[in-house]
């Protein structure tokens, strides 16, 4: 999940503090998140997934495909 994370953000030429302020998260949090030091909640992985409009699975390398199939 790290970083996929990170990729993500990137790609999207966003930094740290943007995405946490788009996602009212202490910018620490994002970059511990992106470093794999802290593990997303369920709840945050959802919020992530919402932000980037991706897959969950995308997130997690369960796939490489990041479109959502309902």
């Amino acid at each position: 999940m790290k970083n996929r994370l990170r990729q993500l953000r990137e790609e999207r030429n966003l930094t740290q503090l943007k995405v946490s302020m788009d996602l009212f998260l202490n910018q620490n949090s994002i970059s511990r998140y992106e470093s794999g030091a802290r593990e997303a909640s369920y709840d945050l992985l959802i919020r992530f997934a919402d932000y980037y409009n991706v897959s969950i699975d995308y997130i997690l390398f369960r796939t490489n495909n990041p479109e959502i199939n309902e």
